[in-house]
C-alpha cells in the first residue's frame, strides 16, 4: 500500500505544478484591475501606476508567477489587496466554517444518500423503485441555488422554525449553531446525496448479477445474508470512488450555498476577492481547492485500492 501511495505522488504534484499556472494565467486574463479598484475611479493615471507598483503587479508575469510560488512553498500566502489581512488569516477563518458546514453536508449526503441508494437498489417493486428514482432525480435536478430559497421559503418563512441566513459555532452553541448549519447542509448536501445514491443502485444490481451472487441464491440463502455479506461489499469499490470526487466538489458547491444563507466560509471569502479582484487572494484560494481536491482523491485511490486488490495489481504494472 506504501508503494502504491508513492507512485502517486508525482502526478498529485504534477496537477497542482499545471493548476498553479492555470490559476494565474487565467485570472491575469480576467477584465479588472486591482490598483483601479484600489485607487479609486478618480485616481490619476500616475497614483494608478504607483499603486500598482506597490502590489508588485508592475513586474513581468513570469517574476510575478515565481514569487507567489515561492511564496506559497514557504507558506508566505502574502496579504490580501483589498482586505488589507493575511491571507492565511483570512483562509484560516474561512475554513473552520467551510469544513463545519461541508462535513455536515457530507455526513447528510452519505447517510441519506446509502439509505435511499440502498433502498432504490434493493426493492423488488416496481412502485417503490419508481418513487425513489424520481425523488433521487428531483434532488439532483434542481441545482442548489433554487433548493436553497425554496428551503427558506418552507422553514423560515412559511413555517418559521430555522434560521433564514446567519451563522453560530457549534462549539459556542451546539444548539444554536445547529439550527443555523441545518438549512444550508442539507441544501448542500441533496445534489451529493443524490449522486450516491444513483451509483449505488447501480453497483448494487450489477452486483447482484455476479455469479456467486445467484450461486448463494441457488444454494437457498437468505436474501439478506447474501446482501450484507456479498452483494453490498462488492457494491462499494466504486461507491468510494464516487464519493471522494462529491466531496471535493462540495467546496464548490459551498460557494453557492454560503451566497445564499449569508455563511462566512470561504465562498464568501472567494466570492469578495473575486468582486474586489484580488489576484493574490483569489490564487491562494483556488489553488488551496485543488489541493484538497487532490489529497480526497488521492485517499479515494487509496481506500479504493485498500477495498480492491485488483487497484492495487493494475497500479503495479
Amino acid at each position: 500500500m506504501l508503494r502504491y501511495a508513492l507512485r502517486r505522488l508525482p502526478s498529485a504534484l504534477l496537477v497542482l505544478l499545471v493548476a498553479s499556472v492555470l490559476v494565474f494565467g487565467v485570472l491575469r486574463l480576467a477584465p479588472g484591475d486591482p490598483a483601479v479598484v484600489l485607487a479609486g475611479p478618480d485616481a490619476s493615471p500616475a497614483t494608478v501606476a504607483e499603486v500598482r507598483a506597490s502590489l508588485g503587479l508592475d513586474s513581468p508575469l513570469p517574476a510575478q508567477y515565481w514569487t507567489w510560488l515561492t511564496g506559497v512553498l514557504t507558506g508566505d500566502l502574502g496579504t490580501s489587496f483589498i482586505l488589507g489581512a493575511p491571507i492565511a488569516t483570512l483562509i484560516g477563518h474561512g475554513l473552520g466554517n467551510t469544513l463545519e458546514l461541508t462535513v455536515a453536508a457530507l455526513l447528510l449526503a452519505v447517510a441519506g444518500g446509502g439509505a435511499a441508494g440502498f433502498a432504490l437498489g434493493t426493492a423488488r417493486r416496481p412502485a417503490v423503485r419508481g418513487l425513489l428514482g424520481g425523488a433521487v432525480n428531483l434532488a439532483l435536478a434542481v441545482p442548489p441555488y433554487a433548493t436553497g430559497v425554496l428551503l427558506v421559503l418552507v422553514f423560515a418563512v412559511a413555517l418559521p422554525v430555522l434560521p433564514a441566513s446567519g451563522h453560530e459555532s457549534l462549539l459556542a452553541d451546539p444548539v444554536i449553531g445547529a439550527q443555523y448549519l441545518l438549512l444550508p447542509a442539507v441544501c448542500l448536501a441533496l445534489p451529493t446525496g443524490a449522486v450516491l445514491a444513483r451509483f449505488l443502485a447501480t453497483a448494487l444490481r450489477r452486483a447482484e448479477q455476479e455469479d456467486y451472487v445467484r450461486t448463494g441464491h441457488g444454494k437457498g440463502l437468505p436474501r439478506r445474508h447474501l446482501l450484507a455479506r456479498h452483494v453490498l461489499p462488492g457494491a462499494l469499490p466504486p461507491v468510494v470512488t464516487v464519493l471522494g470526487i462529491q466531496t471535493g466538489q462540495l467546496l464548490g458547491g459551498a460557494i453557492v450555498v454560503e451566497a445564499v444563507y449569508a455563511w462566512p466560509g470561504l465562498g464568501q471569502l472567494l466570492l469578495q476577492a473575486v468582486l474586489g479582484r484580488d489576484y493574490l487572494l483569489v490564487q491562494d484560494l483556488l489553488l488551496f481547492a485543488v489541493a484538497v481536491f487532490v489529497v480526497l482523491q488521492t485517499l479515494t485511490d487509496l481506500v479504493q485500492a485498500r477495498l480492491d486488490p485488483r487497484v492495487r495489481m493494475g497500479g503495479a504494472g
